[in-house]
């Protein structure tokens, strides 16, 4: 059992007690009513056998029994009363702590809403970005700038453009012969497949 409940735990737990006690009394209302059926039928029979002391006691009995009923059903009334309150009540504080957590939270916004900072966090950053921006211009200047300076120094260093050239006729033929071997190989696998269904057919 938790040693520290929460609001909602024991409103319920209050709750739970209030009905359970509406219960008892309408349960106790019942076996009034009840009682006063089995005195209505023990004085008729006092009067059938012309008992008038039991009937007289009879008689008293279910007053008591009736005055009871009706203590018991006005206790009863006065409890429901009660618990129509204190759901208005409950609903009245459920909206008053709504609205203080709302106040406190508006509040709190408004509190953390520093617009002069804002103001001055923005100027920074746009200060920021600029200074960023013509470090990013100076840095990309500088390597094309650079990379200029490597092709005019591989101008002078690399292979003529007839070397080039060369080069790629040179691979041009390495992929055509590539291509023959391939033309080849697929014919003469074609003339080996050829010969086998002949052999089949004979």
């Amino acid at each position: 059992m938790a040693l520290f409940k929460s609001n909602d735990e024991r409103r319920l737990e209050r709750d739970i007690k209030i009905r359970q006690g509406i219960r008892r009394i309408e349960k106790a209302i019942s076996e009034q009513s009840k009682f006063s059926d089995e005195f209505v039928k023990n004085a008729r029979h006092a009067k059938q056998i012309g008992d008038q002391a039991s009937y007289q006691f009879v008689r008293n009995s279910l007053r008591k029994t009736a005055t009871i009923k009706k203590l018991l059903e006005r206790q009863l009334l006065a409890v429901k009363n009660a618990l129509l309150i204190k759901r208005q009540a409950e609903a009245s504080a459920d909206f008053a702590n709504a609205m203080k957590l709302m106040a406190g939270e508006v509040s709190r916004l408004y509190g953390e809403t520093n617009l002069m900072k804002t103001q001055m966090d923005w100027e920074k950053a746009m200060a920021q970005s600029q200074t960023m921006e013509e470090r990013m211009t100076l840095f990309l200047d500088g390597m094309e700038e650079g990379a200029a300076a490597d092709v005019a120094q591989a101008a002078t260093e690399a292979v003529s453009d007839e070397e080039i050239d060369r080069m790629i006729a040179a691979e041009e033929q390495v992929e055509q012969a590539r291509e023959t071997q391939q033309i080849s190989a697929l014919r003469a696998e074609l003339n080996a497949l050829k010969g086998e269904g002949q052999k089949e057919t004979k």
